[in-house]
């Protein structure tokens, strides 16, 4: 490949880490954990190096439910200080990622006033383990209450809201007629959150961090981390004051590579189905409506992108098998979406998209899935003499506060002060982020060439960042593709600035092309050829890459591309 590829200076990265050899921190994990704590680190003037196996945020990361929320139910399981830290870290992205991060309207139908008033407190107080029961107005109303309180402070959202039975028919009137009330409040959606966390990742480099996707650690030379170019094939060690573990659900599995086992992790996976069913977006109201199936299982269905999301299960994992959504889920999903909206019909051929992921969980032995803490801890262990810190837990809402919590871990080990805080620090593309939509319309024409489905999509996609992308644009030929979805010189720009490697960067995580159903062959084709002069591939090359993500696209997300 020609040294004056646009790839060449990420595979320049990898060799100036492989000639250097040492960094003061290395986070081994690229999801927004590992990016959140890469961030906060280079933020403070650390020399910390980045390594992911994969793409960035392509692991749990990816396989989120798309919100940024407080987790209502974590009060049952007594997770006051979560749900406190939660609904406070969503607020502060409701202002710092205002590009990606929106204040989103949440509606729960409610069939009975007094069910599950006994099974609530009681699991509270004594960790009692029963079967579910379906929760109830008075519980629901308590928890909303407490939740509201907790979001006090900062507060970006309305206070929740109940609602009869005639009034809630009016207001989405495909709702199963069986309801009683329904209570309604806010919490976040998070359209993109692979391009959230390149966001935060790219704010951790411009301090002078280093990152590198498809690097993987896969053993250890004494104190340091032997790692392996997945695109060369390469290895070499690199050493380092101190060693953070931030792979998620594999933390146990990057341990025991390093020579140092752990059983810390217990995860369990949640499964999601994407449907395009327009009667079925319209039912929602353009709200997402949020849960409890008659098994206890907190679930939702989730309008977004023109689409129709629907999740979640809750089931026991292995980490090292791969996650995927069974058509025993597929099953479940539609039979939910039928107790709730009994006339909109659905059917598996309009699932245009499924994916699946695990949640990093502590290890437990907790009777119910639903009862395992989704709070995070930093167990400190020893590699030869190097501290070893491994993140057990963590939820993407809290990304921000984990990241900083250990951060200050990392810098007590290495007797470095903290300079700077990230509570009110924008992300990325939310600096300077116009709010109303007057102001959206002046910011277009003064910084993308005026108010077009152009400038519009590239301003969804990168917020006020696509000023620097346009101006890339501009500066060579530039040719759309897929109808303005894309450009030749966008390619560039991903390539370049956002560390893009393979076909399926682009279709599944730069672009919502996969999520949305509209990664055919054709469009495939299409991206490989533009990207092919830009990456250096040759025709076999282009070719495998379109191969292997049809692949992947049919054996990971059920799509026949």
């Amino acid at each position: 490949m020609s040294s004056r590829t646009p790839s060449s200076p990420l595979r320049a990265a990898v060799a100036e880490a492989r000639e250097r050899g040492r960094a003061q921190v290395l986070v081994i994990g690229g999801g927004i954990n590992g990016i959140a704590t890469f961030r906060d680190l280079a933020l403070q003037g650390v020399d910390v190096l980045l390594v992911e196996r994969g793409d960035f945020a392509s692991g749990a990361t990816a396989a989120s439910s798309h919100m940024v929320h407080g987790g209502i139910r974590y009060l049952e399981n007594g997770e006051f200080r979560l749900v406190h830290e939660s609904v406070q870290e969503r607020n502060r992205l409701l202002r710092n990622a205002p590009h990606f991060v929106k204040p989103l309207r949440t509606t729960i139908p409610i069939y009975s006033t007094f069910s599950g008033l006994l099974n609530a407190p009681l699991k509270f107080l004594f960790g009692f383990s029963g079967k579910p029961r379906e929760r109830g107005a008075l519980v629901i109303k308590v928890g909303l209450t407490i939740y509201d309180l907790f979001a006090n402070e900062g507060r970006a959202t309305p206070w929740h809201d109940f609602r009869g039975r005639a009034r809630s028919l009016r207001e989405l009137p495909k709702l199963n007629p069986r309801i009683r009330y329904t209570a309604t409040y806010y919490d976040a959606s998070m359209h993109d959150p692979e391009r959230l966390a390149l966001d935060v990742l790219g704010d951790g480099i411009a301090a002078g961090g280093r990152a590198l996707n498809y690097v993987e650690a896969v053993g250890a030379d004494g104190g340091a981390v032997r790692l392996r170019d997945l695109v060369s094939g390469e290895e070499f060690a690199v050493a380092a004051d101190v060693i953070v573990n931030a792979s998620g659900p594999w933390t146990d599995l990057t341990n025991a590579a390093l020579g140092t086992p752990t059983r810390f992790m217990g995860g369990t996976k949640g499964s999601h189905i994407v449907l395009d069913n327009p009667e079925l977006l319209r039912a929602t109201g353009g709200r997402e409506i949020f849960f409890e199936h008659e098994d206890g299982r907190i679930v939702l269905i989730y309008p977004l992108k023109g689409r129709v999301m629907v999740g979640t299960t809750d089931i026991p994992a292995d980490p090292a098998e791969p996650a995927r959504c069974t058509d025993e889920e597929v099953g479940y999903f539609l039979d939910l979406i039928g107790d709730v909206f009994p006339g909109v019909p659905v059917s598996r051929g309009q699932i245009v998209y499924r994916f699946s992921g695990i949640r990093p969980l502590p290890r437990s032995e907790a009777a119910l899935t639903g009862q395992i803490s989704r709070d995070y801890r930093v167990e400190v262990g020893d590699l030869a003499g190097v501290p070893l810190l491994s993140l057990v837990g963590g939820k993407w809402t809290t990304f921000r506060a984990l990241g900083e919590t250990l951060s200050s871990a990392v810098l007590d080990l290495i007797g470095a002060p903290r300079r700077v805080r990230t509570e009110e620090r924008q992300i990325g593309g939310g600096r300077d982020y116009p709010r109303t939509r007057g102001d959206v319309a002046v910011w277009l024409r003064a910084h993308v060439g005026g108010d077009t489905p152009r400038s519009r999509l590239l301003f969804e996609r990168y917020g006020t960042r696509a000023a620097e992308v346009w101006r890339h644009l501009g500066a060579g030929e530039d040719a759309e593709l897929l109808g303005g979805e894309l450009s030749t010189r966008e390619l560039d720009w991903m390539v370049r600035e956002e560390h893009v490697v393979h076909l399926t960067d682009v279709v599944l995580r730069r672009t919502a092309l996969a999520f949305t159903g509209r990664a055919d062959r054709a469009a495939l084709e299409a991206i490989a050829d533009a990207l092919a002069p830009v990456v250096g591939w040759d025709a076999a090359r282009r070719d495998r890459e379109v191969a292997d993500t049809i692949a992947v696209l049919r054996d990971a997300h059920g799509v026949d591309a």
